[in-house]
């Protein structure tokens, strides 16, 4: 057997597998493209189309090899051009499918996908004018013996081609219908029975949180974020250390929750878990005969489908003011078998867009989104007294000039959303990552650095002070200069001075006055914001001689870690109806409040001190302002860890420091020159 006889012979046994292939993966490549729903039917046409694109790859690669040895010496320069683009086509389409189904459709690789969908219809297109030009040169040639595709078995092309298109479709049909009779995985029932509707028929009140279906939720829906780190690894490990997973296994949450739960009862937990831990009361835990600690309460607190289960935003109130939906899932999710789970992770790669669409809903990148949780009232259901306004973040931000809402607005035109601070872009390989290889922070950084110090947390705890510590918030000092000051004991004209102000300085005995201005530069809200009834932010000002001798302070702390009561406070202090501070954070008998100070976004604070320069002080004297912050007073912090003299770390926020010169007053010597 001749050379061109044996690869014409090895052309036609793989032709006809090659051609069936063809048909399967490019019927099924259209159905993908052109018809982009995300049924059953649909997801199993989409490993088809993987698994078939593999068989394709493999024998039309034998085929070109074949055919291209064949087509050697043959002097048709058009064919053979189009012959060899056919092959580059299907080249890429082949090494960009393979990636893909190794890979995945990563957002920082978009290009990949696109030059797959780009190669194969070059590919198609290709190939249809290989065939054409071939069909003309042959009649042209007019060579009547010649059999214009001498390769293909035409019968046995169009039977493999028929029996397998007819075989994935009766498979899809029948495994479509299959799986649609499987018997239902979650309940929308509550966990724990009876469960008791206290606060009317809304079984989720008091807490403003909503099901789409108006039912409960199956926890698995809403629980099981160590299934997202099956591929989002960097983004699990942030979030894992975040004070959002941590929200109910927070220690100091749970002596709060359990304190609401021993003098209100279960169901008025509902009120603090639509926030701190939507798995719990989503999937009805939180009634008489429930507990606190099961159910995902100490694991996950803030789940990742928490977030991204929002489908829509009720009001800006907040208490957990969102609607949640269950995601529309890919087939086998939540499923213990090993194999099945694969299924569904490779689904979720090769064809990310359900995941892409049903993650990234349009409520997740809206300010009011975080209005839902971080804004806070109380009813007369819960305090029996009246509605009470709390915390409240997000009008703050409305009226900050970062909203460009307000009066207020900077020179950028573009406004900075909670997002944008709280959840920035950084550098890293997950598979969300965007072409400029950057993903969506999850670790939620803010002001809380008790609990990553109490968990040993040190990194997220480092990465809270370097947050805190951005110059967000700044000081400065102000000294008031003398109206009229002695410059040099002997006479000048006053014609060759050119000092426009009079100096500062003061003299021995002499009271000091100055000013610290405190100024919200960069946070988007209120400083401070949060729970401002239990965090301590104070200014420390300290006043020392060049001897570091004290001349004065404020703001110290005593023995037992308690700061100095005269100290200038940024706080609040809740009272109950009988004027007594509600100091251990049990909001649910807070009538108002008797004292607050924050300073707006934008706006400053000016405090005022003064001392008495004592007779002894070496000058000058070096006055150092310091803006401290302790989340959780002392008082609460002991009352919440059982620990007396428990130390919370304290952040240096910003800080300023000023020389004063000190002089000693001269006598007088005439009356033209009368010292002041």
């Amino acid at each position: 057997m001749s050379s061109r006889s044996y690869l014409l012979k090895q052309e036609k046994i793989i032709f006809p597998l090659s051609c069936a292939t063809f048909f399967i993966v490019t019927i099924s490549g259209f159905i993908t493209y052109l018809y982009p729903t995300e049924s059953i039917w649909q997801q199993l046409t989409y490993l088809l189309h993987l698994f078939v694109g593999i068989v394709f790859s493999f024998t039309l690669s034998l085929f070109i090899f074949y055919h291209f040895r064949r087509g050697i010496g043959t002097r048709r320069p058009g064919s053979s051009i189009l012959g060899i683009l056919t092959a580059v086509a299907f080249i890429m389409a082949a090494l960009t499918g393979m990636h893909i189904a190794v890979i995945g459709q990563l957002e920082s690789m978009r290009w990949i996908i696109d030059t797959h969908i780009l190669s194969s219809t070059l590919l198609i297109i290709f190939l249809t004018l290989h065939i054409v030009l071939h069909v003309f040169i042959l009649k042209k040639e007019n060579k009547p013996h010649t059999p214009l595709f001498p390769s293909i078995k035409t019968k046995l092309t169009y039977q493999y081609s028929l029996i397998g298109i007819s075989i994935c479709s009766l498979l899809i049909g029948v495994l479509s219908f299959s799986y649609n009779k499987l018997p239902e995985l979650y309940n929308n029932s509550s966990i724990i029975k009876p469960y008791q509707l206290t606060y009317g028929q809304d079984p989720f009140s008091p807490s403003e949180t909503k099901t789409a279906t108006g039912q409960f939720v199956d926890e698995r829906l809403i629980g099981n974020s160590d299934h997202c780190g099956t591929c989002h690894q960097q983004i699990t490990q942030q979030w894992e250390q975040s004070i959002h997973a941590q929200a109910a296994s927070d220690p100091s949450y749970q002596r709060n929750i359990e304190l609401l739960a021993e003098k209100k009862g279960m169901p008025a937990t509902r009120y603090c878990e639509g926030c701190h831990a939507p798995v719990p009361l989503l999937s009805g835990v939180l009634t008489a005969g429930g507990t606190l600690q099961t159910h995902g309460h100490m694991l996950e607190g803030v789940s990742c489908m928490s977030c991204h289960g929002i489908d829509s935003i009720e009001h800006t109130k907040g208490v957990g003011s969102y609607k949640f939906r269950a995601s529309q899932e890919y087939i086998f999710a939540n499923r213990e078998n090993p194999l099945l789970t694969k299924i569904h992770n490779l689904l979720i790669k090769i064809q990310p867009r359900l995941h892409r669409q049903e993650m990234s809903r349009p409520s997740l990148s809206k300010p009011e989104m975080c209005a839902t949780c971080h804004t806070q009232f109380m009813e007369k259901n819960i305090n029996q007294w009246g509605w009470v306004k709390m915390m409240d973040e997000y009008s703050a931000w409305l009226k900050s000039p970062f909203s460009q809402q307000s009066e207020q607005t900077f020179s950028h035109s573009n406004a900075t959303r909670c997002q944008d601070c709280h959840f920035p872009l950084v550098k890293g390989t997950d598979p969300s990552a965007n072409q400029a290889g950057k993903f969506v922070s999850h670790r939620s950084l803010g002001a809380n650095t008790a609990i990553p110090y109490i968990t040993n947390n040190h990194e997220q705890l480092e990465l809270t002070k370097q947050f805190l510590q951005q110059s967000k918030v700044r000081l400065s000092l102000e000294i008031p200069n003398r109206k009229q000051a002695l410059r040099s004991s002997k006479s000048v004209d006053p014609n060759l001075v050119e000092l426009k102000e009079t100096p500062g300085y003061f003299y021995l005995g002499e009271n000091l006055n100055f000013s610290v201005v405190v100024s919200n530069v960069l946070v988007g809200h209120d400083f401070p914001g949060g729970s401002t009834d239990i965090n301590e932010v104070w200014l420390h000002v300290i006043a020392r001689d060049t001897s570091n001798r004290l001349v004065f302070e404020s703001g110290q702390l005593d023995d037992k870690l308690t700061v100095d009561p005269k100290a200038h406070f940024y706080r609040s202090i809740p009272i109950d109806r009988h004027g007594k501070a509600v100091w251990r954070h049990d909001l649910f008998n807070m009538v108002g409040d008797s004292y607050k100070k924050t300073i707006p976004s934008g706006q400053s604070d000016i405090v005022k001190y003064h001392f008495k320069i004592p007779s002894w002080v070496k000058p000058p004297v070096i006055i150092n302002a310091t803006l401290k912050y302790r989340k959780f007073n002392q008082r609460y912090a002991e009352w919440v860890f059982k620990t007396p003299g428990i130390s919370l770390p304290i952040v240096n926020m910003a800080t300023k420091s000023i020389s004063i010169p000190i002089r000693i007053r001269p006598e007088a010597t005439s009356v033209n020159n009368r010292p002041n």
